[in-house]
């Protein structure tokens, strides 16, 4: 990947005094559009993309749900009444009421900031530990890159879903009696733990592609330091599949999330989230399919819309699918 700052500098016909009568001859207007940076380049072709701007407004409902649960169910998600115990959806319950007489609209609602929050600092966490790890791996080589890569190896070699069951058994089994915050971040470890190695290696690749390009050889020959050329010149230059892969890991993590609490292992009462709620309405699929169909659908929609967002940037950012 090129460097922006000199792959934007472009000569332009006006730029010699020779050539500057040749437009006027031609009859040709003279162009005043500035060359545009990747960045520039991506957001123009995102803008032309329908897919780009659905997935972007479901997004954003979703994270306007997580942050103000308040402004979309006004109702309580935690206590209920056991007198509206598996009512039918009506006026005041838009979804119903599950087993415990609790509004499961309220519930959906309030479940997207658990799914959402531990997705999205898993994310920051996977990127931050997987990311520092492959730019020292590849700028350094050496012994370093292979002591690094053996690591990232004995944790890729871990079954996903068994590894987290094994960790999340450990510290939040029954009893443990863990706070809200507590068991949020056993899961968000657990997810990091489990997935860095994945990024670690994709920032590898990057790094190794890009710390011989011209630009990075010319600014070692002037004397810069490590910290300037990996700041300055690499990380910039190897964001942008980081980037891709963050946002279309955000949905994978939404639902590995929902996996673990379904199984019990995961998030637990007295945190709401779409996992727990399935798993909680899986017993009276029969008797009432909406407590399984409604968290589903809003699992499924979330994470369909971080899929195709990541795929809209992806398809932007490569020149090769342009």
């Amino acid at each position: 990947m090129s460097d922006p700052s000199t792959a934007s500098i472009v000569s332009t016909p006006g730029a010699h005094p020779t050539d500057s009568a040749a437009p006027a001859t031609l009859g040709q207007p003279q162009s005043n559009e500035k060359p545009r940076g990747l960045l520039a380049d991506a957001w123009r072709d995102l803008r032309r993309k329908p897919l780009f701007w659905i997935s972007a407004t479901l997004i954003v409902i979703f994270l306007l749900m997580a942050a103000f649960p308040a402004l979309f169910a006004p109702g309580d998600a935690v206590n209920g009444s056991l007198s509206r115990s598996l009512d039918k959806p009506s006026a005041n319950g838009w979804f119903g009421y599950d087993v415990q007489g609790r509004d499961v609209y309220a519930r959906v609602i309030y479940g997207a900031r658990a799914s959402i929050v531990v997705a999205v600092l898993s994310v920051m966490g996977t990127l931050l530990i997987g990311g520092t790890m492959g730019i020292i791996s590849g700028y350094r080589g050496g012994w370093v890159d292979g002591l690094l890569s053996r690591i990232a190896d004995v944790f890729f070699g871990l079954p996903f879903v068994l590894g987290a069951i094994v960790i999340l058994t450990t510290f939040n089994g029954s009893g443990a009696g863990n706070s809200k915050a507590q068991i949020m971040g056993l899961v968000i470890s657990s997810l990091i733990v489990l997935s860095w190695p994945v990024v670690m290696r994709l920032m590898r690749s990057s790094v190794l592609a890009t710390k011989e390009a011209d630009y990075i050889v010319a600014a070692r020959a002037l004397g810069a330091g490590t910290g300037r050329i990996i700041l300055k010149h690499l990380l910039p230059n190897c964001l942008a599949p980081l980037l891709v892969y963050g946002t279309i890991m955000v949905g994978s993590f939404i639902g590995a999330e929902a996996t673990l609490s379904f199984l019990g292992v995961g998030l637990k009462s007295p945190v709401v989230s779409w996992g727990i709620m399935i798993s909680d309405g899986q017993n009276f699929v029969r008797v009432a399919p909406g407590l399984v169909f409604f968290p589903a659908a809003f699992l499924v929609t979330a994470v369909l819309s971080f899929v195709m967002l990541g795929e809209s940037v992806r398809e932007a950012l490569d020149p090769k699918l342009r």
